[in-house]
């Protein structure tokens, strides 16, 4: 499956002319916010070889990363820990989704969403789509502005909690991740909810009771 910009025209179509592709990356990491990109494009300015960004390289993700940011309008936005953990990871996810779509410079009057459910509280028209980042550009576009920036950003908080691996896992739970979880604790940037985390200050509290 190649992703096409059908979608898009077929808005266009039906009045719509600013027309946002949305995707999310970070939903299954023990640690860090999860992350969301929208990306607006300009029929014809659209760079060659935009995929699901988990089909493409680290590479290939930096380079049309950098051209989605020098023809796109782009907005990226997360949300925290505490929210995941006050709310649940959908709901999160969704939060991250809406404020990216707010955030563009330029006003979406519709928006293509990757999944097969829709934020609440949208202020504009939107439809799901199911494994949107490999079949509408837009949403590849924004998988591969949101997985670029929260890769960055971990790599940035392994440097301040180095031994967890973050910038190889990206906060993943990999062997190593779980074995420095045991060895070093639990850091704010834990999702303390989920349950390997949970199930090691479980363990800890056990321990000191």
């Amino acid at each position: 499956m190649i992703p096409d910009y059908e979608l898009e025209r077929g808005a266009m179509t039906r009045g719509f002319r600013t027309i946002a592709g949305v995707d999310e990356v970070g939903r299954g990491p023990l640690a860090g916010p999860v992350t969301a990109a929208a990306v607006v494009f300009a029929e014809g300015q659209i760079p060659e070889g935009l995929n699901d960004s988990k089909k493409l390289t680290a590479r290939a993700r930096e380079k049309l990363y950098e051209e989605i940011m020098s023809v796109a309008v782009v907005c990226v936005a997360h949300a925290t820990v505490e929210e995941i953990e006050e709310h649940n990871i959908l709901r999160a996810s969704h939060l991250a989704m809406t404020r990216a779509l707010v955030g563009l410079a330029c006003k979406a009057d519709y928006a293509l969403i990757d999944g097969n459910m829709l934020p609440r509280d949208l202020a504009l028209p939107a439809q799901p789509v199911v494994k949107g980042d490999a079949r509408c550009l837009s949403i590849s576009a924004a998988s591969i502005v949101a997985k670029t920036v929260r890769d960055n950003l971990m790599v940035d908080l392994a440097q301040q909690h180095p031994g967890y691996g973050w910038e190889t896992n990206m906060g993943y739970g990999s062997k190593s991740h779980i074995a420095a979880l045991q060895d070093l604790g639990v850091t704010p940037h834990h999702r303390r909810l989920f349950k390997p985390v949970h199930n090691i200050l479980y363990q800890a509290n056990l321990l000191t009771d």
